[in-house]
């Protein structure tokens, strides 16, 4: 057991669009990433998927809605649901992600942003 110092790990990448795994609660992963500009359309059959902003707007596109998010806000992706993160005017946004060990990346869809494992930091 050691504390996390969140900040003090997102200083250690620079890549965009590939989360780095900073813990794992049961059968739950702990991600941080750093995104900017738009992903890719896809969805998660099987989890459910939580983004906590922590430095940014992040705009999360669904397909008859957009939902705005600050740092120090949450929203939960639920299962089955389509969604497309992007950020604004080239921003770099700072997110941390709560999710089910078994969560792709991509989802159902396979795009040259897709990573299939994710570094231990």
């Amino acid at each position: 057991m050691k504390t996390i110092n969140v900040s003090q790990k997102f200083s250690k990448f620079s890549e965009h669009w590939s989360p780095h795994q900073i813990a794992v609660v049961d059968d739950m992963q702990v991600l941080l990433a750093k995104i900017k500009g738009d992903f890719v359309w896809h969805k998660h059959e099987e989890e459910d998927e939580l983004f906590f902003i922590q430095k940014g707007t992040l705009e999360m596109h669904f397909r008859n809605k957009v939902e705005i998010l600050k740092a120090g806000e949450i929203i939960v992706v639920p299962k089955g649901v389509e969604h497309c993160p992007k950020t604004q005017n080239g921003e770099e946004v700072h997110v941390l992600l709560f999710e089910k060990l078994s969560t792709k990346h991509t989802g159902n869809m396979i795009t040259e942003k897709t990573k299939t494992s994710y570094p231990k930091i």
